[in-house]
């Protein structure tokens, strides 16, 4: 059925003694740059984003959500003047209501980016560019008052070319502190694990190696479990130590010339032992003379290992995985990693990216695991200017695909 356009509707609000506010235009869906939802809606449905004060008085059931909200809301004019405010709103900038009414934005709201510069009279002030879009700012990391928040930014039409801006905001900076002393702990507990752990696991191979001795069979059957155990721990440790760090912004990447013919060939011969054991076979299709990509090597072969890796955990005895890659544009290629397992349940599916998901269906519970290897892969895609999807059907495969940058041979001068 094809959708209905959206309309701006607009609203006649009259009060108790008869007296007509003005018009009150809520702007459409397709005004303000949200999705369509593909129905039409009648004026009765709309949720008018008013003022709080008015919004209390011709909507009594508003008035305790407003009032007792953690979120500050604050209402303004076109000229960047507090029309209204709740109570959260008067703690957070530390105002009373009767100063902050009538009070310039930038007196009493103050806003700076997170690295603490002004934003007032800038192009990147939030209520300058709602004002001028005409479209909703719905999450800006902002500093208000020295508060670290989450910020949206409503545009309200008010008829006689009045225009009101709804600012609603929520502190995170207690959140945010909690984060960075988990981050750190985290991040500490790892690095502290990874000495000890990369000592074990170098002489569990010098023994596997014969240095203390002759071995029997079963000695070196038991020294490979206890190596390969150490090694996963050693993979997790660094996995977490990885996330901790480009969480607070210690991420790099350094890109060079990469030939993915090699890069594939050094990931599948890495998995040999996990390909063997699971009982699968890996097909590469990667075009011929093979491309050259601008890439940090090392992160990328991080990118498909664990893409790999999944699709080899995934994937029953007798199936295939398949490395393919194929143009994209001219800066780009796709590469995908295909494979003939069980498929994502609908459930799982936005959740894939997330960090330390686990599924609740039987099978994939069963299947252990961290839950990092995705989050990670799409984290290094991303900061080489990627991007990472999936296509999945139940019973038949899954497969992961993701751009990368071309090495491009600049003109010379």
């Amino acid at each position: 059925m094809d959708a209905v356009p959206k309309r701006a509707y607009k609203q006649t609000v009259v009060s108790e003694d008869a007296a007509e506010l003005p018009e009150i235009e809520i702007l459409s869906e397709e005004q303000l740059g949200m999705p369509q939802t593909g129905s039409d809606v009648s004026a009765e449905t709309v949720v008018h984003p008013l003022p709080p004060a008015i919004a209390a008085k011709h909507y009594p059931y508003l008035a305790p959500m407003i009032a007792y909200t953690p979120d500050a809301m604050i209402a303004l004019d076109e000229q960047f003047r507090v029309l209204e405010l709740n109570p959260a709103a008067c703690a957070t900038l530390g105002v009373a209501t009767t100063e902050a009414i009538g009070a310039s934005c930038v007196e009493i709201l103050r806003c700076c980016n997170l690295n603490k510069t002004e934003l007032c009279h800038t192009s990147n002030c939030p209520h300058m560019r709602v004002l001028q879009q005409k479209q909703p700012l719905p999450n800006e990391e902002l500093l208000i008052a020295n508060t670290e928040v989450n910020a949206s930014v409503t545009p309200v039409n008010a008829g006689d070319g009045r225009v009101y801006v709804v600012f609603t905001a929520r502190d995170v900076s207690a959140l945010k502190v909690a984060n960075r002393i988990r981050a750190n702990f985290v991040s500490m507990v790892s690095h502290e694990l990874r000495t000890p752990l990369n000592s074990v696991h170098g002489f569990v191979d010098l023994l596997l190696q014969g240095h203390m001795g002759d071995l029997t069979a079963e000695q070196q059957k038991y020294l490979g479990y206890a190596q390969e155990g150490v090694q996963q721990l050693i993979s997790i440790a660094e996995d977490i130590l990885f996330m901790t760090r480009s969480d607070v912004g210690q991420f790099e990447i350094r890109q060079e010339k990469v030939n993915l013919r090699v890069l594939a060939r050094q990931v599948v011969s890495s998995l040999e032992p996990q390909v063997h054991k699971a009982g699968v076979v890996i097909d590469k299709d990667i075009p011929s003379p093979s491309p050259f990509l601008y890439v940090d090597p090392q992160r990328m072969k991080q990118v498909l290992n664990n893409l790999v890796m999944n699709a080899i955990k995934y994937t029953p005895p007798g199936g295939t995985i398949t490395l393919r890659a194929h143009p994209y544009d001219e800066h780009f290629i796709m590469i995908a990693i295909e494979d003939t397992g069980y498929g994502i349940p609908a459930d799982d599916r936005p959740h894939v990216f997330e960090r330390f998901y686990h599924s609740n269906h039987n099978r994939q519970s069963k299947m252990g695991g961290y839950g990092l290897g995705l989050s990670i892969a799409k984290l290094i895609v991303e900061q080489h200017g990627g991007m990472i999807d999936f296509d999945t059907i139940l019973e038949k495969g899954t497969t992961f695909y993701f751009t990368a940058p071309l090495y491009v041979v600049k003109p010379s001068s």
